[in-house]
């Protein structure tokens, strides 16, 4: 896994390929739209959304693809038809290039995460 020393979340996507930049800040503008109450940070090298001290929410820029983390096995659960055809690991889908990214799912898992409370794996 490919770690940022960033501080925070606007160095870690000021260090992403130029590439993938726009993508990756796709991706946290949904999260910043969607994750109503959760806080921004930086964890484990990647930017992470937070409720009440709890990671449920991430994502990366990996060597090989773009990962967003999801860690509400709740939420997995219940998307598990859509999820079926992405390249998914046990608690990230991997997105291969930037133009894969699917954001309408992306943001029904936000949607999903945001509005109910679950125990993050």
């Amino acid at each position: 896994m490919v770690r940022s020393s960033a501080q925070n979340v606007d160095q870690s996507l000021a260090e992403a390929p130029e590439a993938r930049r726009a993508a990756l800040t796709a991706l946290r503008a949904l999260c910043r739209e969607e994750l109503t109450g959760f806080r921004e940070v930086m964890a484990y090298g990647m930017p992470a959304y937070e409720r009440d001290g709890t990671g449920e929410i991430a994502f990366a820029d990996q060597k090989q693809y773009i990962s967003f983390y999801l860690m509400r096995t709740d939420v997995r659960d219940a998307f598990t038809d859509r999820l079926a055809a992405h390249d998914m690991g046990k608690g990230c889908l991997r997105f291969r290039s930037p133009q894969k990214i699917d954001f309408t799912l992306v943001r029904d898992l936000l949607r999903a995460t945001a509005a109910t409370r679950g125990t993050a794996c």
